[in-house]
């Protein structure tokens, strides 16, 4: 890209055409769902304890937020990542970026 300023002309570098993701995906779909499962679980349980043990027990939550690697809508994003995952195959060409199967390779 070129762009003309009052002291000449600069070139500038190209910007890329998509920017890396980040991944939230687990090993496996049994692995994923017992993150969730455990991060779900210590939330509801922290809650549902306050009324009992005080709002002490809302510090429960926050190893929730490892087992979500962040919050649940990244254990969302990650469940999706998962599941697609070898499935699905992203490419960008010209700054346009698809979805579409993933190649398999024929078998014997």
């Amino acid at each position: 890209m070129t762009v003309r300023t009052a002291q000449g002309t600069k070139t500038l570098p190209a910007a890329p055409s998509a920017a890396p993701g980040k991944n939230f995906a687990s090993k496996s779909v049994p692995r994923h769902l017992a993150r969730g499962a455990i991060g779900f679980g210590l939330i509801i349980g922290s809650i549902a304890l306050v009324p009992v043990a005080g709002p002490a027990t809302l510090l429960a939550a926050a190893p929730a937020l490892i087992a979500f690697r962040g919050c649940p809508t990244c254990w969302m994003v990650g469940l999706a990542q998962t599941i697609s995952r070898g499935r699905l195959e992203r490419q960008c060409t010209d700054g346009v970026c698809t979805l579409t199967r993933a190649h398999t390779p024929a078998g014997p």
